[in-house]
């Protein structure tokens, strides 16, 4: 089921509580969106569940797997099965595009043929089934350096489903796109939610494109949770608190009127 559980997990940085008591339970397979203002701890969640912070305390479990215990090998292997996708996209500019997505391999393979680029041909294949899920295959021998940032993002999406992982974690990964390469990326999130049942959990500032793809909506304010429901509960009047003086650019960001405009393959549909 890779039912996710969050008790009581906080992290203290200096006198900063950055992430303050949260708990949550996310089911195998949801869809979920982290919302709310800059520095409301969205960013510092996902990173204390995929274990790059270390959690000041509380726990996070996966099924009976206690994700805070985990040391070594164990923690590796969380965090193969726990991909990140990130904001900067972390490629490696001056290799070509299939390199990148084969370096989601790198904790399932030995050491030496990831130094010596010795991929097997199952693996190749299998990079390039993904990207040519996600319209990339044209660019495998492209450098990344040479791509867009919506390409960038995409290829960071394959590389890490090589990872073969059971949930994907992805921090504001369209905060730097334009409207057209966020619906790509957003598209991309939906499919691999949608047709290979990965649960995502996704940090976003905009509230349309959160409620567009998102079947359930976690709003952070100070580190705390203050909403958890479907975005259709979540109002105008619920979300103008949540965001305070950011709501107007929440509510009104370029990606909005796309949303409006665009009929997006494969976005939850929300009543």
């Amino acid at each position: 089921m890779n039912t996710l559980v969050i008790q009581n997990l906080s992290k203290q940085f200096g006198r900063t509580l950055a992430v303050d008591s949260v708990s949550l339970t996310v089911r195998g397979g949801e869809f979920v969106g982290i919302i709310g203002r800059s520095g409301a701890g969205k960013s510092t969640l996902l990173r204390l569940i995929n274990r790059l912070n270390e959690p000041t305390d509380g726990s996070v479990r996966c099924d009976t797997t206690l994700v805070t215990a985990l040391k070594g090998r164990a923690l590796r292997e969380w965090r193969r099965d726990c991909a990140m996708v990130f904001q900067q996209f972390n490629l490696v500019g001056r290799l070509d595009v299939l390199t990148n997505v084969l370096m989601g391999r790198l904790t399932s393979v030995p050491t030496w043929r990831a130094l010596l680029s010795a991929w097997s041909d199952a693996d190749k294949l299998a990079a390039l089934e993904t990207l040519d899920r996600f319209g990339m295959a044209d660019f495998a021998a492209q450098r990344c350096d040479q791509l867009s940032g919506g390409q960038q993002q995409r290829v960071a999406i394959c590389r890490a489903l090589m990872q073969q992982p059971a949930i994907i974690l992805a921090d504001e990964p369209i905060a730097s796109l334009d409207p057209r390469n966020t619906q790509l990326v957003m598209d991309a999130l939906a499919a691999i939610n949608r047709d290979l049942g990965i649960t995502v959990l996704c940090n976003l500032h905009s509230l349309d494109i959160a409620r567009s793809y998102c079947n359930r909506l976690v709003g952070m304010s100070a580190g705390r949770v203050v909403f958890d429901g479907t975005p259709a509960s979540l109002s105008d009047t619920l979300a103008q608190e949540l965001y305070g003086l950011e709501a107007e650019d929440a509510l009104s960001s370029p990606a909005q009127h796309t949303a409006h405009i665009l009929d997006f393959p494969g976005r939850a549909q929300v009543a």
